[in-house]
């Protein structure tokens, strides 16, 4: 399992917190167990350190744990020369509940890299427990006779968007013809359920017009709904791509598609987007948006970023 924690404001922790003092994430249960990552700025002159602590309550048996920090870059990979993790397997017992890295970072390779994005930077901590197989519990494997194989379903209804075998409604946007299955399209959206078996049944023969809205986005909104899949993958640098496919799953009441590219936006936030995300959060009742962009500007630095800023 993977836990993430975004160090906000990092020039004021380092300022804050003294040699021996620390900042302590939320806690995350992984393997049974309760954890939390410490991360302390000051235990060393030149280097910020950071520690992986078992935190369960009357935990009384050694717990194993094979355990990997890394710093994000602006895309949420893995920085290679910013990563650690010991080749070993770490034991954590109620007398030793603490494994880390007191030289994780050099301060002044962070401060002088592109991963410190105003005053901010991510640490990825990746925790695997291991467990302990009992030779009683072992019996001997039963051949399977039948595989059965995963779903297809989602294939199956992308290959009926592309052929357009039987389709019944066509829509107009932004300057190009899209045909679909009212069916496909009622059981996936209570909008367009409402939309064309209740008024536009009587004009059942005529196109759709769909006004305010880009063909690609319409186009990625029709793939979500035949696919349950979010493609094309958006990067960060199609954050306005987001945006504009969170507004038409709001739309048409598409809600997993709206808490993905919620949930994509959230994780893209600086400061020439923070306003915008903002607008749209309130705009569109994305509460985790919101709490994301507030968290943000809790950082002065972020804060006067974002006033100095076009948005």
């Amino acid at each position: 399992m993977s836990y993430t924690l975004k160090i906000a404001g990092y020039s004021r922790t380092k300022a804050l917190l003294e040699t021996g003092k620390w900042a302590t994430s939320t806690p995350f249960r992984v393997g049974g167990h309760v954890w939390t990552v410490r991360y302390c700025p000051n235990d060393d002159a030149d280097f910020v350190s950071i520690y992986l602590v078992l935190d369960s309550e009357g935990a009384n048996k050694h717990v194993k744990v094979r355990c990997k920090f890394s710093v994000l870059d602006k895309a949420g990979v893995p920085v290679p020369s910013l990563s650690r993790a010991y080749k070993s397997v770490q034991t954590f017992t109620p007398k030793d509940s603490t494994w880390g890295y007191s030289k994780f970072i050099s301060k002044a390779d962070l401060e002088g890299s592109p991963h410190l994005i105003d005053d901010c930077f991510t640490i990825r901590c990746d925790v695997t427990v291991l467990k302990e197989i009992r030779c009683e519990q072992i019996t001997k494997l039963k051949r399977q006779f039948v595989v059965v194989p995963p779903s297809n379903m989602c294939r199956d209804l992308g290959g009926l968007l592309e052929s357009m075998d039987g389709a019944d409604v066509t829509f107009h946007v932004g300057g190009q013809k899209f045909s679909a299955h009212r069916s496909v399209l009622a059981a996936r959206s209570s909008v367009f359920k409402a939309e064309l078996f209740g008024s536009m049944m009587e004009n059942a023969g005529d196109p759709v017009e769909i006004g305010d809205m880009e063909s690609d986005v319409f186009k990625s909104l029709l793939h979500f709904i035949y696919t349950d899949d979010s493609m094309p993958q958006i990067t960060r640098e199609d954050m306005a791509m987001a945006g504009h496919l969170l507004v038409a799953a709001d739309r048409y009441a598409v809600e997993r598609l709206k808490l993905i590219c919620e949930d994509k936006l959230c994780n893209h936030i600086d400061s020439d987007t923070v306003a915008t995300s903002l607008a749209l959060a309130e705009q569109h009742s994305c509460r985790g948006l919101k709490e994301a962009c507030f968290e943000f500007l809790a950082s002065p630095s972020n804060f006067e970023a974002m006033v100095a800023s076009d948005g």
